[in-house]
């Protein structure tokens, strides 16, 4: 049985230019890029360029890049950290129901310790309305952290206008864009972001990677202590291999980026397509235009979402009920919650949809003729 992974907002497969561009660093150049003899300086200096590389694709300056471990590691610097060094202006962040909970749990640990964090609605196509934030920002408003495009329906939030909204009020503004990057365009500096966090798994290049921008004139607190790296902001021996492979990844994604992008629209077009054919009962949760071009959630009604993912595993297609970090989790979307309502019925019977490397459009519909079937199965 041929499988067909479609869960590439989870986390995608490794290119392999991207695996042979690292294998030297784990054998050859495995030098501590703090060490100051001939195998540290040289770990440094690949570490610089991978710094160049990443900034180039956000039009910002090398030193704005700190190196992480991934996004939730950059979430957590960005919130926990503008929020200790700025504590002393206010205690107010705003952020949206929809968030990932690498920052939903991070702005409820800082309600723990005396923040206090507004919380967002959005419509039921997951949009914020930004009057809704314009009535939120106060003066002891320190961040704002909204999500640039949403890991389980894909819906993009009108980033440059909360940034151009934020332009004359002092609070900072964060954005986790982990899925969004690499996949539409990111100028820091035009859309008036002070902080963005990024990861290396969902770009095909390796896990344990990301960074987090931080723009040059943003105070921030570290919050993992012990030597001097990433200019006293992140402590810790810097992962070179897999840095140099988050590069690489980034290099790549630059040079073919539109064309994924025309590509996995092309994906989602086929995958819907031939639910018409099938005369499937399907609705799409979310916007249909303000999207990712990968991501695609689909709701079923009728359909037990665990039996769906069960049945299809068997069949060989691997798909989500949505975020990966909640896997397993019986409880509802915390997503849909928060665009139908606690009680509405998308919230047992949508899955999650994502397409990647790999995918081509013959797989597209093999998996969608699949799926159809089952639903119709189980549907009765």
């Amino acid at each position: 049985m041929e499988r067909i992974y479609l869960d590439h907002a989870a986390t995608t497969p490794m290119d392999q230019r991207i695996v042979d561009k690292m294998m030297p660093y784990f054998t050859e150049i495995f030098g501590n890029p703090s060490s100051i003899h001939s195998y540290g300086r040289e770990a440094r200096k690949w570490l610089d360029e991978a710094r160049e590389v990443i900034a180039g694709e956000l039009h910002c300056k090398p030193q704005e890049i700190i190196l992480t471990s991934g996004g939730t590691e950059a979430d957590n610097l960005a919130i926990t950290g503008v929020a200790m060094a700025r504590q002393h202006e206010g205690k107010h962040i705003i952020t949206v129901k929809t968030e990932h909970h690498a920052v939903l749990h991070t702005c409820e640990r800082l309600e723990k310790l005396g923040f206090e964090v507004t919380y967002l609605d959005v419509d039921e196509t997951g949009l914020i309305h930004l009057d809704q934030l314009k009535q939120a920002l106060r003066e002891d408003t320190i961040l704002v952290t909204v999500m640039y495009g949403n890991n389980e329906t894909g819906v993009i939030q009108p980033i440059k206008a909360i940034g151009e909204l934020l332009r004359d009020h002092t609070a900072h503004f964060h954005t986790d864009a982990v899925q969004a990057f690499g996949t539409v365009p990111i100028d820091a500096a035009d859309l008036h972001i002070d902080l963005l966090s990024a990861s290396g798994h969902k770009l095909n290049g390796p896990m344990g990677t990301g960074f987090l921008y931080v723009n040059e004139g943003v105070k921030l607190s570290p919050q993992i202590f012990g030597g001097e790296q990433e200019r006293k902001r992140r402590a810790g021996t810097e992962n070179v291999a897999g840095i140099v492979g988050l590069a690489e990844a980034v290099q790549l994604t630059k040079q073919n980026r539109r064309e994924k992008a025309m590509h996995y629209g092309k994906l989602k077009e086929t995958m819907l397509q031939v639910f018409e054919e099938e005369s499937l009962n399907f609705s799409i949760n979310g916007h249909p235009k303000e999207t990712l071009p990968h991501i695609l959630n689909v709701h079923f009604p009728g359909v037990s979402i665990e039996s769906l993912l069960v049945n299809l595993d068997m069949e060989g297609i691997a798909v989500s009920s949505g975020s990966a970090c909640t896997a397993g989790s019986v409880l509802p979307s915390h997503v849909l919650s928060a665009m139908y309502g606690e009680e509405a019925k998308e919230l047992t019977s949508s899955v999650r949809i994502s397409f990647g490397l790999g995918n081509e459009e013959d797989h597209v519909k093999q998996a969608a003729r699949k799926i159809a079937a089952v639903v119709k199965r189980l549907a009765k």
